[in-house]
């Protein structure tokens, strides 16, 4: 497992946890970032990423980024 933010651009990942209080889950499940759900990176901009997830683009920053382990 590694965080989403040291994935590779454009190549579907599966979402195996979500670290963080309880606020911070029910944040990034509220987003669409589900355990089993796939994500990939769209692009990373100023530290921050672009995400497809649920085939949506979501903006998250690099410190909710490696909360989510892939």
């Amino acid at each position: 497992m590694m965080p989403l933010c040291y994935a590779e651009h454009n190549q579907p990942q599966i979402i195996r946890k979500i670290s963080g209080n309880l606020e911070v889950k029910k944040h990034l499940e509220d987003l669409g970032f589900n355990v089993g759900g796939e994500v990939s990176i769209v692009s990373a901009l100023g530290g921050n990423l672009i995400v497809k997830v649920k085939e949506s683009r979501v903006a998250v920053s690099d410190e909710l980024a490696r909360k989510i382990m892939i």
